[in-house]
């Protein structure tokens, strides 16, 4: 008679943690951090864009030709678009200029998300000279303010940095209460073509400026 073989309790063991280890891994890929806030979902900023486009499918060979800014930014470091959230600086007083070196402003000044600030031919959305935009705030700590810029008429953002010479001021907003979703108007006009929206959210809970880029293109 062949005799049955039972796991034991080693194997079971085993099963056990390969088990732990595999959700523990799917939580890092697929959640924000902790500290995750929140970002402009419309116009979508270049790294939720990349993550709404590609995170269910960042493996896919097929994003470096039909998404070569995205495909750098997963290749450079991807919990750029993990933590789309999260790209926050503390203790800036308002000096966002002083602290933000040229070029490095769609990143926040994070090394961390520094492929955000390569030119190329991100993926736009389309807007008219008057559209909404729409701050998803996970965290509901509301604003101080946001600060909307759009980047000059003659500026190319599929060759050059952005920097703050390259921006028009357009509007600030007043305070908003905490809410997990906040919704403005912006009004321009005289833009055509592909631009840089760049946004600044002044948290209100404490002092933390978040700052981001929105690719659109003005019809």
């Amino acid at each position: 008679m062949r005799k049955r073989i039972t796991s034991g309790p080693v194997t079971t063991s085993r099963a056990i943690l390969v088990l732990v280890i595999t959700a523990m891994a799917s939580m890092f890929l697929w959640t924000p951090t902790a500290s995750a806030h929140g970002t402009i979902v419309s116009p979508a900023t270049r790294a939720y864009q990349c993550w709404q486009s590609w995170g269910n499918n960042h493996t896919n060979p097929a994003m470096q030709t039909e998404d070569p800014m995205c495909y750098q930014a997963f290749q450079a470091n991807a919990d750029t678009m993990w933590n789309w959230m999260s790209a926050l600086r503390d203790g800036l007083g308002g000096n966002f200029q002083g602290a933000t070196p040229d070029g490095n402003l769609c990143s926040n000044n994070l090394s961390r998300n520094n492929s955000l600030n390569t030119p190329g031919r991100w993926r736009t959305t389309n807007v008219s000279n008057n559209f909404t935009m729409h701050l998803y705030d996970q965290a509901s700590h509301g604003a101080d303010f946001i600060r909307v810029y759009v980047s000059k008429q003659g500026f190319d953002p599929t060759t050059q940095r952005l920097g703050w010479g390259n921006l028009d001021f357009i509007t600030q907003t007043g305070r908003y209460a905490p809410a997990k979703d906040i919704r403005f108007n912006v009004q321009t006009s005289g833009y055509r073509g592909h631009h840089v929206v760049f946004t600044i959210w002044q948290a209100s809970h404490l002092d933390q400026a978040y700052m981001w880029c929105s690719d659109v293109n003005f019809g």
